[in-house]
C-alpha cells in the first residue's frame, strides 16, 4: 500500500508540493471551496495521474468533466517520473456555480524519487520493493519479508585482536562483505535539495546496537566513514540532483538479548528547509527494517568439521586416541597446547560453536563462557578470526558457578512437538529443581541471551543433582540411519544393575570392576559385591528418578517416545562437596559423555568387567549402537579425566556444519 500525504488547495495563491515517487497525495477538494459552489473541474499536465472517487456528471462546454463536490469525494494524485524542473507539473481545480469566474485554485507537484531499500526478499542482493511488500514490518516464516544483519564478530584485520565490530574503522573488503547493504536511490530536478535536504536516522534506543559506513566519495582508494552508530542516531546526507545511489554497509553489534529484540529500523527523512529561520518540516519518510541474525547451536547429528583438545602435562594418550578418531572421522583437529592453557583440560566447558546466518554470509561464532579458568584466552586468540565470530556474555566472576560451563548446554536435533516444528533443534540447559540457598542455576544473563535467539527454544533440566552439574553428564545424541535420524541417550542405572544381574546368573558374579587400575577411594568390586551394596543401591534409585525426571521433560518438550531413547549403563555414587551436600559423580566413565563425530563414537573406556575376554558394559554398548550405523572407539580417559569429574565430551570441543535449513524461515 502506497504512502500517503495531504495537500491543502488555497484560491488566494498557487499551492506547491513534492510528489515522492511511488506514493499518492491526497488534495483535499473541500477546505478553500466557496459555499455556492456544487461542482469542480480538473485540468491536469502530462506527467499527473489523478483519482476521484466518484463518477463525473456530463462534460462541461469547456470540454472538460464535472464532478459533483460532495462531502465524501477524495482526490488522489501521483506521479509518472520525477520531473526535470521544479514545480514543472500542474493541476488547476476550477470551482463551479460560484458568482466569481476566478474561483480557481492551482496546485504545482515536483516529483522525486526517494527510496531506501534492502534485502527485504532476502534473496542475497538489494533490489527496489515492489507490489505490496511493506519494508517496515518484519515477518517470520518461508514467505516472510524483511532484511538480515548480521553481528560483525569476526576479525579481518590481521593486526588486531578484536571483533571487527570493536574496531574504529572498517578493515577492508572482507569486513565489507560481513556488512548488509542498504541503498538510497534518489532523482530531483536541479537546485531541489539548496531547499529540501534528506536526513537517515535511527531511534536512540536501537543506536548502540547498529553501525552504518558510507564510503567517503573524494577518496581513493576509498574510505568508509561512519554516520550512524553508538551516540549518532542520525546524519544529513549529501545528495546530488541527478540520478544517484548513494550505498551504505550496515553491521550489527550485539546479538538479540533481553533487552534487545534484535530489529533494527532505519529512515530517511525528506525535510522543507524552504522556509529558515522557521523549523524545517517533514514532507516524506521511508523506512527499512533489519532483524540481526541469531547465534545458532549444532547438535551432535551435525556433520563434524573440526575437533579441539587441550595437551596438559599428563594427557598424552587422550590427544593420541582424539586425534587418531578426528582423523578416521576427517576431521581437522586443533590442539590447545600447555603453554596456552594453563593445565585447563575442560575444551568443553570453556566455549560453544555455534553459527550465524544472513542470506549473504554464514560464519561459525565461538561462544565463550564466563569461566575463565585457564582456557579464558583460547576462544578469542585462538579461534577467532576472519570468518569465525566472537561472543561472550560478561558475568560477575563471583556469581559464576559450575553450572555457568558449557557442558551444560547441549541442543538437540531438529524436532516435532504435536504441530510445532522446531527446524533447529532445541537449546538444553541444566538448573536446580527449585530455587534454594544451596541451589545452583546458570547465570541469568546466559539464559536471557539464549532465549533471545528465538529459533532454539532452550528447555530447562534439572542437573544440580550432579557434582559437576552438567546435562552433559546424563544425555547425548547421536546420529541414526533410520527415519528418526538421530537417539537420545540417557544414562541409565537401572540398565546397568539389569546387566550386571544377567551376568551373575551367568555365574559371573566373582568378576571384577577396574581390573588392572588401582586408585584411592574405591576398590575393585566384584559383581556379586556392587549388586549387594545397599548404600550404591541407594544412591543409584536417587540418580534413577533425577534421570526419570528429566527423561519425561526430554519426551514431552522434544516429542519423542520411548523407542527414540537409548538407556545407557552407568552406575552413580554420592559424594559431599564443598558445600556439605551430597552430589551424584559416575561410579565409572561416563559413557553418554562421549565424543560424537559423524558415525564415529569416542566413548569413555569403562574398564567393566572382563567376561569371555570383553568388557561386558564395552559389549553392551556395541549391541545397542552399532545397529543404528555407529562405530564405537572406548577411549581410556580414567586418570586424566574421569578422577578429575569429567569424560571424554569434557575434554574436548567440536565445530560442526551448519544447518542446511534457513532461521528465517521457521516460525518460533
Amino acid at each position: 500500500m502506497a504512502l500517503q500525504s495531504l495537500v491543502r488547495l488555497s484560491l488566494d495563491q498557487p499551492t506547491y508540493a513534492v510528489c515522492v515517487m511511488g506514493t499518492e497525495t491526497v488534495v483535499d477538494l473541500q477546505g478553500c471551496a466557496p459555499a455556492e459552489c456544487k461542482f469542480f473541474e480538473i485540468d491536469a499536465t502530462p506527467g499527473v495521474v489523478f483519482y476521484i472517487n466518484c463518477r463525473p456528471t456530463k462534460k462541461s462546454p469547456s470540454g472538460t468533466y464535472k464532478w459533483p463536490l460532495e462531502s465524501e469525494v477524495e482526490m488522489i494524485v501521483r506521479m509518472k517520473a520525477p520531473s526535470s524542473h521544479l514545480n514543472d507539473q500542474k493541476i488547476r481545480i476550477s470551482y463551479i456555480g460560484s458568482k466569481s469566474s476566478s474561483d480557481k485554485a492551482l496546485l504545482y507537484l515536483t516529483g522525486v524519487k526517494i527510496s531506501l531499500d534492502v534485502d527485504t526478499c532476502r534473496k542475497g542482493k538489494v533490489k527496489p520493493t515492489k507490489g505490496k511488500i511493506d519494508k517496515r514490518n518484519w515477518t517470520w516464516g518461508p514467505s516472510g519479508q524483511g532484511a538480515i544483519l548480521l553481528v560483525n564478530c569476526d576479525n579481518d584485520n590481521p593486526e588486531s585482536s578484536t571483533v571487527d565490530a570493536e574496531q574504529e574503522t572498517v578493515t577492508n573488503s572482507k569486513d565489507l562483505n560481513d556488512m548488509s547493504l542498504m541503498i538510497l536511490s534518489t532523482q530531483a530536478p536541479k537546485n531541489f535539495f539548496n531547499q529540501h535536504k534528506l536526513i537517515l536516522h535511527i531511534s536512540k534506543f536501537e543506536m548502540d546496537k547498529v553501525r552504518v559506513f558510507q564510503a567517503e566519495q573524494k577518496k581513493m582508494p576509498s574510505e568508509y566513514k561512519m554516520i550512524l552508530g553508538p551516540k549518532k542516531p542520525s546524519h544529513t546526507l549529501t545528495v546530488l540532483d541527478s540520478p544517484q545511489e548513494s550505498i551504505f554497509y550496515v553491521e550489527g553489534l550485539a546479538f538479540p538479548d533481553a533487552d534487545f529484540s534484535g530489529l533494527i529500523s532505519f529512515t530517511i527523512s525528506l525535510m522543507d528547509v524552504s522556509n529558515l529561520p522557521s523549523p524545517e518540516a517533514p514532507l516524506f519518510e521511508d523506512t527499512v527494517v533489519f532483524r540481526v541474525a541469531p547465534w545458532i547451536m549444532t547438535p551432535n547429528t551435525q556433520a563434524p568439521q573440526e575437533v579441539y583438545v587441550s595437551k596438559v602435562y599428563d594427557n598424552k594418550n587422550f590427544v593420541e586416541s582424539v586425534t587418531a578418531l578426528a582423523k578416521k572421522a576427517k576431521c581437522k583437529l586443533t590442539i590447545c597446547l600447555e603453554e596456552e592453557n594453563q593445565d585447563d583440560r575442560w575444551m568443553q566447558d570453556e566455549m560453544e560453536i555455534g553459527y550465524t546466518q544472513a542470506p549473504h554470509k554464514l560464519f561459525p561464532v565461538v561462544f565463550d563462557s564466563p569461566r575463565n579458568r585457564g582456557l579464558k584466552n583460547f576462544p578469542i586468540k585462538r579461534v577467532l578470526g576472519p570468518d569465525f565470530g566472537y561472543v561472550t556474555k560478561i558475568a560477575n566472576k563471583n556469581l559464576v558457578g559450575d553450572l555457568d560451563s558449557f557442558g551444560n548446554l547441549e541442543v538437540s536435533p531438529p524436532v516435532t512437538v504435536g504441530e510445532k516444528e522446531y527446524p533447529l533443534g532445541r537449546i538444553l540447559i541444566g538448573n536446580s529443581s527449585y530455587p534454594s540457598d544451596q541451589s545452583q542455576e546458570m547465570l541469568k544473563v546466559l539464559q536471557d541471551f539464549l532465549f533471545a535467539q528465538k529459533v532454539q527454544a532452550p528447555v530447562r533440566l534439572f542437573s544440580d543433582w550432579l557434582h559437576i552439574g552438567h546435562v552433559d553428564e546424563f544425555l547425548s545424541f547421536v546420529p541414526a540411519q533410520d527415519g528418526k535420524r538421530f537417539r537420545l541417550l540417557l544414562a541409565s542405572p537401572s540398565a546397568c544393575y539389569k546387566l550386571f544381574e544377567e551376568k551373575q546368573k551367568e555365574g559371573h558374579g566373582d568378576v571384577k570392576m577396574f581390573e588392572g587400575l588401582w586408585f584411592p577411594g574405591i576398590k575393585n568390586k566384584t559383581i556379586k559385591e556392587i549388586l549387594s551394596d545397599k548404600t550404591l543401591q541407594e544412591h543409584n534409585q536417587y540418580a534413577k528418578s533425577c534421570i526419570d525426571w528429566n527423561r519425561e521433560v526430554l519426551k514431552r518438550e522434544l516429542g519423542l517416545t520411548e523407542q527414540d531413547i537409548v538407556d545407557i549403563p552407568q552406575l552413580f555414587h554420592l559424594e559431599w562437596n564443598s558445600k556439605n551436600e551430597l552430589k551424584a559423580k559416575a561410579l565409572f566413565p561416563d559413557m553418554v559423555n562421549m565424543l560424537v563425530l559423524g558415525k564415529h563414537l569416542g566413548i569413555p573406556k569403562p574398564f567393566g568387567p572382563i567376561i569371555n575376554g570383553q568388557c561386558c558394559l564395552e559389549e553392551k554398548i556395541r549391541a545397542l549402537l552399532e545397529p543404528l550405523g555407529l562405530e564405537c572407539t572406548f577411549i581410556d580417559d580414567f586418570f586424566q579425566y574421569h578422577l578429575k569429574s569429567g569424560d571424554v565430551h569434557c575434554g574436548t570441543n567440536v565445530r560442526r556444519k551448519p544447518f542446511p535449513f534457513k532461521w528465517w524461515k521457521m516460525m518460533p
